[in-house]
């Protein structure tokens, strides 16, 4: 198959799908390996940037996507008139970060790092596609397992876990102090 053949293969595939769809499916769809795939893909990626198009081609934990540009959201308002854009509160964020660094984690284990209830919180997340059950823990009562979903990875542009900003020793130790700090306040209260 020529090339601009095998791109029109792809980008068919990723187009009616509409999910990601992982390297391996498509290599064996257009009957070539992986790594070369993988450069077809990349070349696809590379177009869809430089020709101003207003869906692009993403990378999710090593399968591909076709998504609509982030910049094409306003276009969309104005046909759709019904905005389908979630918002997300510092309490939703707090949680969603609690379990995006520390999954598979139990809901009863992001309230011991919260300090709260976190029920709203999880339930929330869980309409919002950003987080899902990932079975139960092996424990008593066989609590349910927590973690994050594509939609997760999608909405926030990364490509995978490994691609969460990680922090620096030294903020760690400021945040420690400011907690502690915080703390004391509070007992002298």
């Amino acid at each position: 198959m020529e090339l601009k053949k095998i791109e029109a293969v792809v980008e068919a595939i990723l187009f009616t799908m509409g999910e990601a769809v992982d390297l391996t499916r498509i290599a064996a769809a257009i009957e070539h390996d992986e790594e070369t795939t993988r450069k077809i893909i990349q070349n696809m990626m590379d177009q869809y940037e430089t020709e101003e198009r207003g869906i692009h081609i993403i990378e999710l934990e090593g399968s591909y996507q076709m998504c609509t540009k982030p910049s094409m959201y306003e276009a969309l308002i104005r046909i759709t008139r019904v905005p389908k854009k979630h918002i997300l509160t510092d309490v939703l964020l707090e949680t969603l970060s609690i379990i995006a660094y520390k999954q598979p984690i139990t809901k009863m284990q992001i309230e011991a790092i919260r300090g709260v209830k976190s029920d709203h919180a999880v339930n929330k997340l869980i309409e919002y596609n950003l987080v899902c059950e990932m079975g139960r823990m092996d424990a008593p009562g066989r609590p349910i397992l927590f973690g994050t979903t594509e939609e997760f990875l999608r909405s926030f542009g990364i490509q995978s876990l490994d691609a969460l900003p990680i922090m620096k020793p030294e903020k760690l130790e400021d945040f420690k102090i400011e907690a502690e700090e915080e703390m004391q306040m509070k007992l002298d209260i």
